[in-house]
């Protein structure tokens, strides 16, 4: 068969116009870096969308999915599978939650949490207590139900009806939140820390309103830590640093270390929601992905990558402080470990183009911010790699 260019002409024939990919063709990684077909190295500093918390090329995490496939790549979760029930005990431990559902996306743990979630209510006997409540500018997915609670126009146009029932409160709004819940309120979806809508971390005011009216109103705490959950804050699920108690926790992204597994984590009150055949999932729990998960999250704490992500997030917000001193295209600067978004006086994608040049690849979200998601072993040469590169940029833009 004919070996096709790997091409943004080819990738038009062959596939659906789902991605804007940049006109980048990847064969491998190193470290922090990727490489491409011509054997240019472009420093990574968004790491797969944050998947790729060990960067590449981890022997650690190549060993364990190396020795796991050699024994057994699926058997279906008509099985025991050992992988599963360590990576699960882990999980608990870490959260001091008590049940696991393992699935392949994070918008998969979004869904199998909105089931949960009206199953509970159900089981409560009060048929009116249907709603599912998430916060303005937040991101949960694109399948229907994590679409539904998303619900920006740019993912919902020409997709209606969405979920029934769902509804939305303002980002940080406590006179929102307290006027939108109620007994009809069987629980509210939020990010911690909103990755997609610009990095953006919730109030501790805000968390502690939402807390006592749980206890009110008898609803769900649902945490959605697919970007910023397995210590990219500093903590290994950002919830963390607020003191929050969710009932639900949705985690995925970097758990599989670059391959597709999410979970969901639930509390005791939830641990007999479901019933066999209520959900399920043929590839979730994957042996190979859980056992890559499980050399993901113990090379995060052997190695000291939370630490790291405090400390070199630090010293990537005071180099960017500098640059806003010296650029005023910089309108604000948000960083939580190594989650950092800067906002930018246009079209955030003009910088990305820019860096793409210079061989650093960055993200834009949310319009006009500059995502950085780099991996938890950034060391200070890249940081100042990618420091250099966004001072020229922006002095280039500035003339």
């Amino acid at each position: 068969m004919k070996q096709l260019p790997v091409t943004q002409e080819t990738e038009k024939a062959l596939f659906f116009h789902n991605y804007s990919r940049l006109p980048l063709a990847i064969t491998h990684g190193e470290g922090c870096w990727l490489i491409s077909e011509d054997g240019t190295r472009y420093l990574d500093m968004i790491s797969g969308i944050g998947v790729n918390a060990l960067g590449y090329g981890d022997k650690r995490l190549l060993q364990a999915i190396t020795d796991q496939a050699s024994r057994l790549i699926h058997a279906s979760n008509l099985y025991l599978l050992k992988p599963q029930f360590d990576l699960a005990s882990r999980l608990i431990a870490i959260s001091g939650l008590s049940k696991v559902f393992f699935a392949n996306s994070g918008t998969e743990a979004i869904e199998a949490a909105i089931k949960l979630s009206r199953k509970r209510a159900a089981m409560s006997g009060r048929n009116e207590k249907k709603e599912i409540l998430s916060l303005t500018n937040c991101f949960h997915g694109r399948t229907y139900g994590a679409m539904s609670l998303t619900a920006k126009a740019k993912y919902t146009e020409g997709f209606d009806p969405l979920l029934p029932e769902t509804g939305m409160i303002g980002f940080n709004d406590i006179a929102d939140l307290e006027a939108t819940i109620s007994d009809k309120t069987a629980a509210v979806f939020i990010e911690p820390i909103q990755g997609e809508g610009g990095i953006h971390a919730l109030s501790a005011a805000f968390i502690e309103k939402l807390t006592e009216l749980r206890q009110k109103f008898d609803f769900l705490i649902v945490a959605d830590e697919i970007q910023a959950g397995c210590g990219r804050t500093g903590k290994f699920f950002s919830y963390m640093h607020l003191g929050l108690k969710p009932d639900l926790v949705c985690l995925a992204k970097p758990l599989g270390g670059g391959l597709p597994l999410a979970a969901v984590i639930g509390n005791d009150m939830m641990a007999d929601v479901f019933s066999y055949g209520n959900h399920g999932t043929t590839f979730g729990g994957n042996p190979v992905a859980c056992a890559a998960g499980l050399a993901m999250i113990d090379a995060i704490y052997a190695d000291g990558l939370m630490d790291n992500a405090i400390n070199t997030g630090n010293a990537i917000q005071t180099a960017l402080q500098q640059l806003a001193s010296r650029h005023p295209q910089i309108l604000d600067i948000r960083q939580f470990g190594l989650m950092i978004g800067i906002t930018v006086d246009k079209e955030a994608k003009v910088y990305v183009d820019k860096a793409l040049q210079k061989q650093v690849l960055i993200n834009a979200t949310s319009q006009n911010v500059i995502r950085l998601l780099p991996p938890l072993t950034i060391g200070k040469e890249e940081v100042q790699r990618c420091i250099t590169v966004l001072d020229e940029i922006l002095t280039e833009e500035s003339r």
